[in-house]
């Protein structure tokens, strides 16, 4: 895959767990492109990984011998100025933005943080992207949109009305604000929403993440809604290879019959279309946790279980309807739960215990 040679791309979230995978891609798989990253390296979340994440790219562009260029920018998308910059200095053709604050609940304690990151910040990105011509701006969205809907799978087409949360809404906001600048200023825009990503060097206040930290310590871990949640996972691989996919095509600009732009606008679910019930996935990645070394082989999963019921803010379900992606990219993710949690368990004893 090398449609990426010879382009300037500014990926946000750099140090983050999609866009380092996606950096470390992009590095790995074309010639003469420039990648600038940018992330305020947060403290959300354990900064060693987000260090440990940019260590990966570093070797990445070691490896490379000059074939690429990789400028990591440490800062705050919400910094009008700092975004001004970097656009007016590198002139990226396509720009994706990963940089949001996560993370349905965190979001219940700390709203100034989602308004900053996800509202500000998103906001000089579309501003920068107006006054420097991009050829394409892809950025996240989520699953967490489609809020309470009862009719699953979820599909982009559905009303998406009703956030449970102000991460969700947050997350709506920017489809909404993105769908204005393609409308107004002809920018090639495309929103995803990505369905529970995990993964090695994935993000610790996921539960997949969380469940591992709890039994290592010997503690009890809760499952919520009585075991009874079921998840769209979905492998950072794939994620990453849907965003790649996403990237090299732009919603092509159009006119209407009334001689105005027709916004380059698309959204598209990333995920694995089936979702699997959280307490198959507690014990697959109990299996994995023991094959790699983690916990022992004698571990008592039963004595640190506990079913507990649904959480404000959370929902039962997730599931995609990636119809429209695969229509449109050929593309529907294939790892396996088992195959994705192996890796991560690989990773964590490499990581922790190593």
């Amino acid at each position: 895959m090398t449609q990426f040679s010879s382009k300037t791309i500014i990926v946000t979230g750099a140090a983050g767990f999609i866009g380092s995978n996606l950096v470390m891609r992009l590095l790995r798989e074309n010639d003469d492109i420039k990648v600038i990253g940018i992330d305020n390296l947060n403290e959300y979340y354990d900064v060693r990984i987000k260090h440990w994440r940019l260590q990966q790219i570093d070797s990445i562009v070691a490896s490379r011998g000059g074939k690429v260029a990789w400028t990591f920018v440490e800062g705050n998308i919400a910094d009008k100025a700092l975004i001004e910059n970097i656009f007016t200095e590198h002139k990226p053709q396509i720009v994706v933005n990963l940089a949001a604050q996560a993370g349905v609940r965190y979001s219940i304690t700390n709203p100034d943080a989602y308004i900053e990151s996800n509202l500000i910040g998103f906001y000089n990105i579309l501003e920068a992207c107006r006054h420097n011509e991009v050829e394409h701006l892809v950025y996240a969205s989520s699953s967490s949109v489609y809020g309470s809907n009862k009719k699953v799978p979820y599909s982009t087409d559905d009303k998406v009305d009703n956030p449970v949360s102000l991460y969700a809404a947050t997350k709506k906001s920017n489809e909404l604000m993105a769908h204005a600048y393609s409308k107004l200023y002809n920018i090639p825009s495309t929103g995803l929403r990505f369905f529970t990503v995990y993964g090695p060097a994935g993000r610790p206040d996921m539960a997949y993440f969380g469940f591992t930290n709890k039994l290592l310590e010997g503690k009890t871990i809760q499952i919520f809604n009585y075991g009874n949640c079921k998840r769209d996972f979905t492998y950072v691989d794939d994620i990453v290879e849907g965003v790649l996919r996403v990237m090299a095509k732009a919603p092509a600009k159009q006119t209407g019959e009334d001689g105005l732009p027709i916004p380059p606008y698309k959204v598209y679910n990333i995920g694995n279309n089936s979702p699997e019930n959280l307490l198959d996935f507690v014990t697959i990645l109990q299996e994995e946790l023991i094959a790699a070394g983690v916990l022992p082989a004698d571990y008592d999963f039963e004595a640190h279980k506990e079913l507990v019921p649904m959480q404000a803010g959370d929902v039962p379900v997730t599931y995609a309807d990636t119809s429209a992606l695969e229509a449109d990219f050929g593309f529907k993710p294939s790892t396996s739960l088992r195959e994705g949690l192996r890796k991560f368990a690989q990773w964590y004893k490499e990581f922790y215990l190593s």
